[in-house]
């Protein structure tokens, strides 16, 4: 089988922040890098599960709304991908990051789609981990730049 696009990247150099990870037609896969990989520092469950839920939340209620395709973890507990259509431009997509990055931080409530209706595990979120993961993450984005989306070589 061919080695997908995922596994060619050097997890041995990659560092928390924004990247291009695939473009497929007209979607735009960024991958969003929030800890070192192999590092045994991992993203928890339940805060990953409130922050996607935030995050989807935030980023389709946008004005880029249309423009969104997905968010969600990755397997391995590092970072999200984050999908968009190739007309929402990389320096629109970063800045979307950030304002999402910003409202999760601040984020005051009822986590959004969090019932036993509406999600298939509502016992399992940590608002206040999604918070702190929004936190470490807003100084690694503020200064992160459309040439930087490329992963190191």
């Amino acid at each position: 089988m061919e080695r997908i696009a995922s596994f060619a990247v050097n997890h041995d150099t990659l560092t928390p922040g924004m990247y291009t990870s695939r473009l497929d037609g007209d979607v735009i896969t960024y991958d969003i890098r929030m800890t070192y990989p192999n590092s045994g520092s991992y993203l928890e469950n339940s805060q990953m599960h409130t922050f996607e839920h935030l995050f989807a939340t935030y980023a389709r209620n946008s004005r880029h709304g249309d423009k969104i395709i997905y968010v969600g973890p990755m397997g391995c507990r590092t970072g999200f991908y984050f999908l968009t259509r190739d007309t929402l431009d990389p320096a629109d997509a970063i800045a979307l990051v950030r304002d999402t990055l910003d409202f999760i931080a601040e984020f005051d409530g009822p986590v959004p789609g969090a019932t036993p209706v509406e999600c298939g595990n509502a016992a399992e979120h940590n608002l206040p981990q999604a918070k702190e993961l929004a936190r470490r993450m807003q100084p690694v984005m503020e200064t992160w730049t459309v040439e930087r989306l490329e992963y190191l070589k």
